[in-house]
């Protein structure tokens, strides 16, 4: 097969967000009901996470607010004509982080082989690559174990650390986040981003100063003198800290509160899809459940349970009720903006409960069982109420649920321990590759060292394994959409998790932003101009 030359020219990208220039710099205050997990750039692949990261790290490539991939670190990229599976970046000239040291290949080489490392919750973007290496102090290959010709859309996700800095501060290894580790990186940065940390307070506040030596600062707006992230748990307090203008942005605006905020004068609200889709997880491995009452026998590892389940859930009273029509109900965890979606995967059972309880009973279950269900309280969009509904959904079959609500720095850990320590379990995730591979890498595949490390269902097959892992490797295109194909069919017939649905998101600001919905949920603040009052 031939291998396309993928060449692509330098140039910053811009974001729809009104520049009209009136209104002085100023300091911004942003909130959203989370915290980053660790600043560590490298630590933890979550949301909000690399949200408020980014604004200090940056990658070789970044996608705009609608998901198109642009140059950033690099300024353009190839595969080598005599050699499909080597790939060259060119980067950007007269870069520095912020202690003032410069950007070299050095730097990027330094951060792949960190994030590559066991501890590293990034290497599953990775393991296609088998080594990164320095032509130059301004350009780095990256040669894979086979033809890749998707590797360009893992790179936006790899963010880029000074070698010189972690090691003079014992920073090298990636946090190894689940067994709770510390390293100087978790509150400590020195990347090339446009904004500098200042101070670190996890749980209570992330500070920023504008970076007044950012190399792309002609190229941007960065009018955001001092960038202030707050988590504020509470949905309440949350907005009525943007009415009184305590905080200026609310990344995640409560469904029940879109409304009124838009009748708001002094209030602008932006809405739009997220690349995320919300779902149920469960444990379909172990032979018996430590948190069901079902004594030598796991009712998850029959599939009629998981399809009786399926089929008990009403997403349609869900985008209802709960999100008041601010979600798209869906029957795959993959939302529609990513390769290998169609509409006939799309497509979620019917909610029938009277066949949801005749297949319960089929299985051996005709009263039920019941079980415990761990679910994040300030992650996703109403999560907590998601969870609160398909309890009440699951009990009209006979599944009674206990219901256990608590911060995501503490649900997210129960799912990736070794072995997982919850049985069934409200996630979120979304794809930054816009691609299945990355659903199935995560996801779906067995958990080894570098892959499977969200896959808490236990679920694990070795030849959807062995189709998986030839997704990175073939470069006909179409073979490989086919073999996507080929597994999400086995897939969702397996049922392995019970999709809700994909979620939409408002942004709620002053009058004087206007920043539109990321896809990825990830605004970029360095685009912000503001305008005047």
């Amino acid at each position: 097969m031939k291998s396309r030359n993928l060449t692509l020219a330098a140039a910053l990208f811009g974001v729809s967000v009104l520049a009209l220039g009136a209104a002085e710099a100023r300091p911004v205050k942003w909130a959203s009901a989370g915290d980053a997990l660790t600043i560590d750039p490298h630590g933890q692949n979550e949301g909000l996470t690399t949200t408020v990261v980014q604004h200090m790290y940056e990658a070789l490539t970044e996608r705009d607010h609608a998901g198109k991939l642009h140059p950033l670190l690099a300024s353009s990229w190839k595969v080598l004509p005599d050699d499909p599976t080597t790939w060259e970046f060119k980067l950007q000239e007269g870069v520095k982080f912020h202690d003032g040291s410069p950007f070299t290949a050095d730097d990027v080489v330094f951060s792949y082989e960190r994030a590559m490392q066991p501890t590293s919750d990034f290497k599953g973007y990775l393991t296609s690559v088998e080594k990164v290496s320095k032509v130059d102090d301004l350009t780095v290959r990256i040669k894979t174990k086979g033809p890749n010709p998707l590797l360009v859309n893992n790179t936006s996700s790899i963010r880029i650390l000074n070698k010189a800095w972690a090691e003079k501060n014992n920073a090298t290894k990636a946090q190894d986040f689940k067994n709770k580790e510390e390293n100087y990186a978790v509150r400590n940065a020195n990347g090339t981003g446009p904004f500098v940390l200042v101070t670190r307070e996890a749980d209570v506040k992330t500070v920023m100063k504008r970076n007044e030596n950012y190399w792309a600062k002609a190229k941007v707006p960065l009018e955001i003198t001092e960038l202030t992230y707050v988590p504020i748990k509470q949905d309440a307090t949350r907005i009525a800290a943007l009415l009184s203008g305590e905080v200026d942005l609310v990344q995640d605006v409560p469904v029940q509160d879109i409304a009124r905020l838009k009748g708001q004068p002094k209030v602008r609200v932006t809405t739009g899809p997220e690349n995320r889709t919300i779902f149920f997880g469960m444990d379909v491995a172990s032979k018996d459940l430590k948190g069901d009452n079902v004594e030598g026998k796991n009712p998850f590892a029959d599939k009629r349970v998981r399809q009786a389940m399926n089929m008990a859930l009403n997403r349609q009273a869900i985008q209802r009720v709960v999100m008041r029509g601010e979600s798209i109900p869906t029957g795959v965890i993959l939302p529609p903006f990513a390769n290998g979606w169609t509409k006939e995967l799309d497509a979620a059972p019917a909610t029938d409960v009277a066949k949801a309880k005749a297949l319960l009973a089929e299985a051996g279950y005709p009263n039920g069982f019941s079980v415990t269900l761990h679910c994040p309280n300030d992650r996703y969009i109403n999560d907590e109420g998601i969870c609160q509904a398909a309890v009440g959904m699951f009990g009209q079959i006979g599944v009674k649920v206990n219901l256990v609500s608590q911060s995501k720095s503490i649900h997210f850990n129960l799912i990736q321990k070794n072995p997982p320590e919850t049985e069934f379990y409200l996630v979120g995730w979304g794809v930054p590759t816009f691609d299945s591979d990355y659903v199935f890498s995560y996801m779906y595949h067995s958990r080894t060292g570098s892959q499977g490390s969200w896959n808490a269902t236990g679920y694990a097959d070795k030849d959807v394994d062995a189709q998986i892992q030839s997704l990175s490797k073939e470069i006909d295109i179409a073979k490989r959409d086919a073999t996507i194909a080929q597994i999400w069919a086995k897939l969702k017939d397996e049922t392995v998790y019970l999709p809700i649905h994909h979620q939409t998101l408002s942004y709620g600001m002053n009058s004087t932003l206007d920043v539109p919905v990321d896809v990825q949920n990830q605004p970029k603040l360095k685009m912000v101009s503001f305008k005047g009052s």
